[in-house]
């Protein structure tokens, strides 16, 4: 059953003028997508479902010669919108608004066979912006038919620096020095650690907005798209790693815990979870591929807010948000982002072309002078196992800078408040 042409013409015109938020906060990726604009390649923006893609993608629009041809596709109303309406909604486009060459696609992954149709477009000589909430359809699709002829973005939770400017516009990131500034940034960074930042949940403080956005994700982009005939092991896995947010865990110990005889199962939907953007699996770094793959894995959340709202905690458990939130914020930044584990644990390393570039521990508290000892070394092991002559130690608000030998080379380790590192690293 295809959309008949006067319903996809309502929607169109229905969707047509951009809607901004009035609580809008600026992305950082949208310099980034600006520069994108300037090239031919059809630009892809993913992410989680609700982290604001649609937004940005109107804030485009908005500021855009050419804005009229778009479409919503996560629009009920679309349910039996088909490959073949495509050329039907071309039409349309050029009935009602005239000839244009940018064309803007929200959702797109949920109509079969997007991509011939925009490869057709794209080969036309047409600008054109998707947006999409499943890395694996996009990954296929695109892979099949747009090789060497897309830009991808990946859209984040709201970052700590973008709430910072937006709660605080007064202050200059990068530039805190005052007692004054200095007590402005970590308070709100407190407030950061609480609410994280997906959009919807830090505008309304509504603790239903993230179980909703949860079950969304898990059933519309999991449990249906994956053909799952039992939701139960894949919650329970979702509720195990967001109980245990930076712990070790290896794909046959979870299949026995949860009921699963296979742990290739269990690495599928490791897989599925990450490719939904929902949590990322962090592997061991070994310079062997085969080392990395056998070795126990970490797994870390979307939000550290959501991991918090979905799991189990005894106690506040602290220091592990506090690590999760520092990984999306690695992850915003780009790289290969690992764990390292030899005499002793280091949180993250970072690989960028080909090599390791940085370590990094994360630590709520360093008062103690067990624990202050204990992330030192794990440190620094790692810069003496990677050849690095800096470290840094992120902690909730202690600042510290002191130099060790590492190699019988001196180097240097800061001990930093985590707001302090994100806004000094813009």
């Amino acid at each position: 059953m295809s959309i008949s042409a006067s319903l996809l013409s309502q929607i169109i015109k229905e969707q047509h003028q951009p809607k901004i938020p009035k609580e809008f906060v600026k992305r950082d990726a949208y310099q980034k997508l600006q520069k994108f604009a300037k090239s031919s390649e059809v630009i892809v923006i993913t992410g989680l479902r609700r982290v604001g893609k649609s937004t940005l993608l109107q804030q485009l629009r908005s500021q855009s010669d050419e804005s009229d041809y778009y479409i919503n596709f996560d629009d009920d109303r679309l349910i039996h919108f088909e490959l073949k309406d495509f050329q039907v909604l071309l039409e349309l486009f050029i009935e009602l608004y005239g000839v244009q060459k940018t064309f803007y696609f929200d959702e797109i992954q949920n109509i079969l066979g997007w991509e011939r149709f925009v490869r057709r477009l794209h080969d036309q000589g047409n600008k054109i912006y998707l947006t999409g909430s499943n890395a694996t359809l996009f990954s296929q699709e695109l892979g099949t038919r747009l090789t060497g002829r897309y830009f991808q973005l990946e859209l984040y939770p709201y970052s700590f620096s973008e709430i910072l400017r937006y709660r605080s516009p007064v202050l200059k990131l990068g530039e805190i020095i005052t007692t004054e500034e200095r007590g402005l940034a970590a308070r709100a960074f407190g407030d950061y650690c609480l609410k994280g930042g997906v959009p919807p949940y830090v505008h309304s403080d509504e603790i239903e907005v993230l179980h909703s956005l949860y079950e969304s994700v898990l059933y519309r982009d999991i449990v249906t798209r994956y053909r799952l005939s039992n939701d139960r092991p894949i919650k329970e896995l979702v509720y195990y790693f967001a109980s245990n947010v930076g712990k070790e865990f290896s794909y046959s110990g979870l299949a026995k815990q949860i009921g699963l005889g296979s742990a290739t199962t269990i690495s599928d939907y490791c897989h599925y979870l990450s490719m939904s953007y929902l949590c990322y699996t962090v592997s061991r770094f070994s310079h062997s591929l085969a080392k990395q793959q056998l070795y126990n894995k970490k797994c870390y959340f979307i939000d550290h807010a959501m991991a918090k709202i979905l799991g189990f905690r005894s106690t506040e458990d602290q220091g592990r948000l506090l690590e999760n939130l520092i990984y999306i914020e690695l992850k915003r930044r780009g790289g290969e982002i690992y764990f390292h584990k030899e005499q002793r644990e280091c949180d993250f390393l970072v690989r960028k072309e080909g090599r390791i570039c940085n370590a990094l521990q994360v630590c709520w508290d360093l008062q103690n002078p067990e624990t202050r000892e204990r992330e030192i070394q794990g440190l620094c092991e790692a810069m003496q196992v990677h050849g690095l002559t800096s470290g840094t130690i992120l902690t909730r608000s202690q600042e510290e800078e002191f130099k060790v030998q590492v190699n019988e080379t001196t180097a240097s380790i800061a001990i930093l408040p985590a707001w302090k590192w994100i806004c000094l690293e813009i």
